[in-house]
């Protein structure tokens, strides 16, 4: 066996292979895309057969593309979309479709569940509120909907652990992706008893516990057969998707701290223990390291926003973009950079779709406030970056109040743009790192907790020979009063909102 260590992220759209070197170098990475089928308004399901091609497809035309022997991979190790219910017999074959995170069908399930546990009881038990985005509420909707599944049931498993199952035949899943399941006792890191008791589904289903660097055993001759891996190539079972990123992200130490700015966009830092926040505003997910936690606050339309914006907002600079060959981008970071700090007053609230972390309000909407006759473009394009970047400075607010976070590592799409990194840094009033590689945290987190699994690196601070800082942003002290007052004023906006948008939507008057 040799060196490389070969990490699949199984996404929402697809499985990326990637290759990396024990240095640290990505060697390369294949996508292969997968579909998601959304019905019912609020049901997404996957067919698992879909992941298991991906990987086989990818990994093959990975091999073959860096001209390697495939006993040239010592170890594989995934990151995997969470919260999601995949039930198996057996011989670890689907019953059904899986349902994915997006899936909100189990809404009678997560009243039930409320009825034993109060909203409080369980964000202290699980890090999480109850919600039907986890996977125990999915599995008593389908114990109550399709009974003749649930009995058949052997094991339930996310994404990735129904991979390692197919590579070795082992049904196990990490701390992180249990804690997705919804009955997950963050404390003491087991099932808790509790909660599974409330729903009434038998644990017996519930895969065993273990930790990210696990190593599940080897590919056996017919996973190698299918998947074009060697035979006895190491399996380390990885993480959740949200956690690996941890971990790409150099976030492997109490404090070290990251944003990833995407369609949606989340604060994540590390700490030694939950952070069991009073308004419950943010979670705590298990670290993929021993001994520490992840503390968290997702946004739900973050780049999303921005997006809007530029189609919605910006057409005039789409066609001159297409006519001269340019990134529209280009043209809306040139304007966000000429409207002064503050956009002279105006507020834009992002909450398009609704709102996760800080505010758990399906009910709200998105909102410009403060339009005067004087207000600009370049105004009304620099305050939705502007109220973006507010949203996550108050769930950054809230982790401050509990660990000391000195700086920032900002990653994903929106970290391209020059006028965000300065905003974010003037916002959260921090040095702001931006790494050279902006899309590959998740990957890179899999393939280090491979390497720990598998004995290639001591520990997780092995990070800084993968993570390469392009370059850092200070915050602009003469921003930081103009700043302060303008997250206040967005706040208050938000609140004085709340009511409204909750009586119209009771009443169904927005469509």
């Amino acid at each position: 066996m040799g060196q490389y260590i070969l990490a699949h992220d199984l996404g929402t759209s697809g499985n990326k292979a990637s290759l990396f070197t024990a240095e640290g170098r990505m060697a390369g990475s294949r996508t292969v895309s997968y579909g998601t089928r959304y019905f019912n308004e609020k049901w997404a399901e996957q067919n698992p057969q879909d992941w298991w091609e991906a990987v086989c497809r990818s990994t093959k035309e990975l091999i073959a593309e860096q001209g390697i022997d495939p006993s040239d991979i010592e170890v594989v190790s995934f990151s995997g979309q969470m919260m999601g219910c995949l039930c198996v017999d057996g011989e670890g074959r689907p019953l059904r479709d899986s349902i994915i995170w997006a899936d909100q069908r189990a809404v009678r399930q997560a009243e039930q569940l409320g009825e034993h546990l109060t909203q409080e009881e369980f964000y202290r038990i699980v890090g999480h509120r109850n919600t039907p985005s986890y996977g125990v509420q999915k599995l008593m909707w389908i114990r109550e909907h399709e009974p003749e599944i649930y009995e058949q049931t052997y094991k339930v498993l996310n994404a990735k652990d129904y991979i390692v199952f197919k590579l070795t035949g082992e049904f196990v899943t990490d701390y992180s992706d249990a804690n997705g399941m919804g009955c997950f006792d963050l404390n003491s890191l087991d099932w808790s008893d509790r909660i599974v008791k409330a729903s009434g589904i038998d644990p017996a289903k519930l895969p065993e516990l273990r930790p990210s660097t696990y190593m599940a055993g080897g590919v056996t001759r017919q996973a190698a057969a299918e998947s074009g891996m060697a035979a006895g190539t190491k399996v380390v079972i990885g993480a959740g998707d949200g956690v690996t990123a941890n971990i790409g992200a150099g976030s492997v130490e109490e404090g070290k701290t990251y944003c990833s700015l995407g369609t949606s966009a989340w604060v994540t830092t590390t700490a030694k223990a939950p952070i069991f926040d009073p308004e419950m505003r943010t979670v705590t997910w298990a670290h993929a390291i021993p001994g520490y936690y992840a503390p968290n606050g997702t946004m739900q339309y973050a780049g999303g926003a921005v997006s809007w914006m530029k189609d919605a907002v910006c057409t005039d600079e789409q066609a001159t973009a297409d006519r001269e060959g340019r990134n529209v981008y280009d043209s809306i970071n040139e304007q966000v950079e000429q409207a002064p700090a503050g956009s002279n007053g105006l507020l834009f609230l992002p909450y398009l779709l609704g709102e996760r972390a800080p505010r758990w309000d399906a009910a709200s909407k998105g909102s410009y406030i403060g339009i005067t006759s004087e207000t600009t473009r370049a105004e009304l394009l620099r305050s939705v970056m502007e109220g973006v970047t507010y949203n996550l400075g108050i769930i950054l607010d809230v982790l401050r109040s509990h660990i000391e976070i000195e700086e920032l590592m900002l990653i994903g799409g929106g970290a391209k743009s020059g006028a965000w990194q300065q905003i974010i840094a003037d916002v959260f009033g921090l040095d702001v790192s931006v790494p050279t590689i902006l899309d590959e945290a998740g990957s890179m987190g899999a393939a280090i907790i491979g390497g720990v699994g598998a004995g290639i690196f001591e520990d997780f601070r092995v990070v800084d020979r993968f993570l390469e800082v392009h370059h850092s942003v200070e915050p602009n002290p003469d921003h930081r009063a103009v700043y302060d007052r303008a997250k206040k004023r967005f706040d208050d906006m938000y609140f004085a909102l709340r009511p409204v948008f909750e009586q119209h939507q009771s009443k169904g008057e927005w469509n």
